[in-house]
């Protein structure tokens, strides 16, 4: 009996690892960038209490349903990538592999069409900003996906505290998150489809918002290599006009199954 009851306690525990790494598994590639499956559920969005300090627009913590599966980049879009389809690479440090920057949402958005006309259809876009934080939070709800404790963050991430101020490194050089998701956490800025609404938190619906009907400012999401960790943070938002080009803002695609 004993030696069953063990058995059974390794298979279980092999299953639960196999459910954790599922998404990771699951990946294609089109047009030269890897996509990995998100599939769809809920989870709660906004500034988590175990973060003191208080953030207006990360609150209230509300719950948010992604009823449709979707891929997301495995890591930002690359230069090399970028280069390949616009024939140019506005960057500020250029690297081949390192995230395309000085780019716009607009500038996204060309890229995005671009690319549907290459591939004939409508498959690619930005993710929402739900989309986005459902992904980055990859089944936690913790600070950050890897749990609350901040020390940890450069196992993950590029970003300020640690001194790197020259450029954003290249994609995919850190750890992954639990859905197999490369610099979420830091690196270069993601836009994200979204208006922004200080407020918008407060009258979100839970089925796949996707943000104010109107707005100035863009969302941009996940930090980096210029900020603090504090900006790293699963719910951390911030904005910016989207004609506004930084050497710290890049993009991230979603492609539809």
């Amino acid at each position: 009996m004993y030696k069953t009851n063990i058995k059974n306690l390794s298979v279980l525990i092999l299953l639960l690892n196999l459910t954790q790494l599922v998404h990771a598994a699951d990946s294609k590639s089109f047009m030269g960038m890897t996509f990995v499956k998100i599939d769809p559920g809920c989870f709660q969005m906004g500034q988590n209490k175990k973060f003191k300090e208080s953030s207006e627009a990360e609150v209230p913590n509300h719950r948010v349903c992604i009823e449709k599966p979707f891929y997301l980049g495995e890591t930002e879009v690359t230069q090399k990538q970028w280069e390949d389809i616009m024939g140019n690479n506005p960057s500020k440090a250029k690297g081949l592999y390192k995230p395309v920057e000085k780019v716009s949402w607009d500038d996204a958005h060309a890229f995005i069409k671009r690319l549907n006309e290459k591939e004939g259809g409508q498959y690619y876009r930005l993710p929402t900003e739900a989309e986005w934080e459902y992904a980055a939070r990859a089944g936690s709800d913790t600070v950050y996906s890897f749990g609350d404790d901040e020390k940890n963050l450069a196992d993950y991430a590029w970003y300020g505290n640690l001194g790197y101020h020259g450029s954003a490194h290249e994609v995919g050089l850190k750890k992954p998150n639990q859905w197999g998701l490369y610099d979420m956490h830091g690196n270069v800025w993601e836009w994200v489809e979204d208006w922004y609404g200080a407020t918008y938190y407060s009258s979100s619906p839970v089925n796949a918002p996707k943000g104010p009907e109107s707005g100035q400012y863009r969302v941009y999401r996940g930090g980096s290599w210029v900020g603090k960790a504090v900006n790293l943070r699963s719910s951390a938002r911030f904005s910016g006009l989207p004609v506004s080009r930084t050497h710290d803002i890049g993009l991230r695609l979603v492609r539809e199954p």
